[in-house]
């Protein structure tokens, strides 16, 4: 090859990667119209999808957690599953603990109660010493595989919180132990029943339900899984008029409202990487950007407001009553 047509030819190469370079930095930088929204209630963050040993975008969105968990005065966070990709922890003494949470999320702001869950990932190791990681860390708050609390708002006004333990109420995941040990031997009856039990006597003003799968999503993932989560687990939602069921494991913002359904599906995204989504039925707004959300309650309205990497709210929603 003669030096004239290699120099054109690396003209062009460079040239190619300057454009690509260039729109890559126009979509990372795209300053958009924020929306309005208040912060003044009873605040907490959902943040899922984490453990990336600090890659990705895991790193900046632990920052901005910190920095709106100080802005907000949050009062703790919900993590709703897969803090640890890929393959979970081992045990209570697993390097992953420091590497995927301990070292990553240390702002002061983040040093409260985490209350956490188990997604498909932690799902793939072992998920007692998920649990008996409460007995390690000061701020890691798990009782059980699932669990429920009451929060007070005011003195009138209370939110009840239902975390629940979705790998195992999908097939997927109970038919396949080499891959998923621990999934077959969860009894998912007697957890449907404890959330039925919960929420039929639940007298607080606000109910939510925290769960790792979807219900409702656009993804390229198995039909099954929401179909499993869809006769299983939604028409108790339904039945008792949950206002919001908050999930992860889709990588991105979704928030989908069914005509039949009283309750707000809303899908947050990952704190570490995202995927790409598009409208479905139902859809409101969804965005495939990495990040976290706030939830702000107070006695007359609960908004849950969408954080993206670079800590910008892009989305927020207020259910009023």
């Amino acid at each position: 090859m003669n030096k004239n047509k290699l120099n054109h030819i690396l003209a062009v190469v460079f040239i190619a990667l300057l454009h690509y370079t260039t729109n890559i930095m126009a979509q990372n930088t795209k300053i958009t119209k924020l929306p309005v929204f208040d912060i003044s209630g009873y605040n907490f963050i959902i943040a899922n999808d984490l453990g990336r040993n600090g890659y990705w975008d895991q790193k900046p969105i632990a920052k901005a957690m910190g920095e709106w968990a100080d802005k907000a005065d949050i009062e703790f966070v919900a993590a709703a599953g897969d803090i640890h990709h890929f393959n979970g922890v081992a045990s209570v003494n697993d390097p992953l603990w420091m590497t995927n949470y301990e070292l990553i999320y240390s702002n002061p702001s983040l040093m409260l109660d985490w209350y956490p869950i188990c997604g498909n990932h932690e799902y793939r190791g072992n998920t007692q010493a998920v649990i008996d990681y409460s007995k390690i860390s000061r701020r890691w708050v798990m009782p059980s595989r699932y669990y429920t609390m009451v929060k007070k708002i005011d003195k009138e006004t209370s939110i009840r919180l239902v975390f629940i333990d979705t790998a195992p109420l999908i097939d997927k995941y109970r038919n396949n132990p080499e891959e998923y040990p621990d999934a077959c031997t969860q009894n998912y009856t007697t957890q449907l029943h404890f959330i039925d039990s919960v929420l039929s006597v639940s007298n607080e003003k606000w109910k939510i339900v925290i769960g790792h799968h979807p219900v409702y999503a656009h993804t390229t993932k198995d039909e099954v899984e929401r179909s499993d989560i869809q006769t299983r687990l939604d028409p108790i939602l339904r039945k008792y008029k949950v206002d919001y069921y908050i999930c992860g494991h889709i990588h991105n913002f979704q928030h989908i409202k069914k005509t039949d359904s009283p309750v707000d599906y809303i899908v947050n995204s990952s704190a570490s990487g995202s995927r790409p989504v598009v409208a479905i039925t139902g859809t409101k707004f969804c965005s495939a950007k990495s990040g976290f959300s706030i939830c702000t309650v107070n006695r007359s309205s609960f908004s849950i407001i969408f954080i993206n990497a670079l800590g910008e709210a892009i989305y927020t929603y207020k259910k009023e009553k």
